[in-house]
């Protein structure tokens, strides 16, 4: 494929990439070997997380929500005219993406679009949807075809109505309390050597923790909140490797100590309610602020916003043509990354016998 073909030929279709989660019990363990894999996950741990998806009948609400993403975006584009198919895909379970993309193909589209569920950078945020694309690529497109390509949209954590959305979440909560409760803001823990190789060594690293922290900033202020804080949650690896914290849990206690009875917890790091939504906040973070007697609510989640769906359909249009600046992707295409060293995934510790 040329130079000109490659920046200049519209796409004709959109793969809207996620995460994935099971639908029924016996998914639940084949789904989090996936999601485990290499990743030095402490048997204890695993069982743990089986447990919490059990207690929700096996069932992740996040598919169900991703094809409302999808039906709202689709809606969207057709009020502007734009008639673009989407596709709908995961990283660790059905549909997985290398299938998706096999349709994709076999339905004759040949330039795709990719949306992922990830506002942030670092590994899991953008890094590992380009070694997304990439698998997808080999287990599903016969002969390396020169002439199929795909281009991940670019992270969206400081885009204008991504914190639109976000302040009108927050909003809506904060309307449920009788005076100005202490806002908490979360998003998932990563390993700090994972945060600190989340962008270009010259410029420090920590990408993601600091576009957390600035989003999380952004939302405050328009709601003018001086003062919030901004914590952590989820952690899955081994207790010898150090996580971003402090853990929400800890963090409702230390709240408690210093005198706060009301907060407000937003997971602005979530655009939808995954497990760790509704276990970690809804049930482990909720119960322990109810055995402190704090007021707690937990801020929803912005997906189908429909400031969020038109931000969505804003990426979209402004690459579908072919145009757009290729510069601001930070990436390359068909699953190209824009630095070896940025966004690394953390080395995991060898286990001992």
């Amino acid at each position: 494929m040329s130079d000109d073909l490659r920046n200049s030929s519209a796409f004709d279709a959109l793969l809207f990439l996620s995460f994935g989660g099971p639908e029924k019990v016996e998914d639940v363990r084949p789904f989090l070997e996936n999601v485990t894999r290499g990743r030095g996950v402490p048997p204890e741990r695993f069982e743990d997380v089986v447990q919490h998806y059990l207690h929700f009948g096996g069932v992740s609400p996040i598919n169900r929500l991703n094809l409302a993403m999808i039906d709202a975006v689709r809606a969207e584009l057709a009020g502007r005219g734009r008639d673009l198919p989407i596709y709908f895909g995961n990283r660790n379970w059905h549909p997985m993406a290398a299938d998706t993309t096999r349709r994709i193909y076999d339905d004759g589209h040949r330039r795709v679009l990719v949306f992922p569920t990830s506002a942030w950078g670092g590994y899991s945020g953008c890094r590992q949807y380009h070694e997304d694309i990439t698998g997808a690529l080999g287990a599903a497109i016969p002969g390396d075809d020169p002439t199929f390509l795909m281009r991940k949209l670019p992270q969206f954590c400081r885009e204008p109505k991504f914190i639109e959305a976000s302040v009108n979440a927050l909003r809506s909560a904060l309307a449920e309390f009788d005076e100005q409760p202490r806002v908490v803001f979360t998003a998932h823990s990563i390993p700090e050597s994972a945060d600190r190789n989340a962008g270009p060594a010259a410029d420090g690293g920590h990408l993601y923790s600091l576009q957390v922290k600035a989003a999380s900033a952004a939302v405050a202020q328009q709601l003018g909140i001086d003062e919030f804080d901004v914590v952590w949650q989820s952690r899955s690896g081994p207790p010898q490797v150090p996580w971003l914290e402090p853990d929400i849990c800890d963090h409702l206690r230390d709240l408690h100590d210093r005198g706060f009875t009301n907060v407000a917890v937003m997971p602005i790091g979530f655009i939808s309610d995954h497990l760790e939504v509704i276990w970690d906040l809804d049930s482990e973070a909720r119960d322990v602020a109810a055995e402190l007697g704090m007021t707690y609510v937990r801020v929803p989640t912005i997906g189908t916003d429909p400031v969020f769906i038109s931000l969505i359909a804003d990426l979209v249009e402004r690459y579908v043509d072919g145009d757009g600046d290729v510069t601001a992707l930070g990436c390359g295409d068909n699953g190209g990354i824009c630095r070896p060293d940025c966004c690394v995934p953390v080395r995991r510790p060898a286990r001992t016998q």
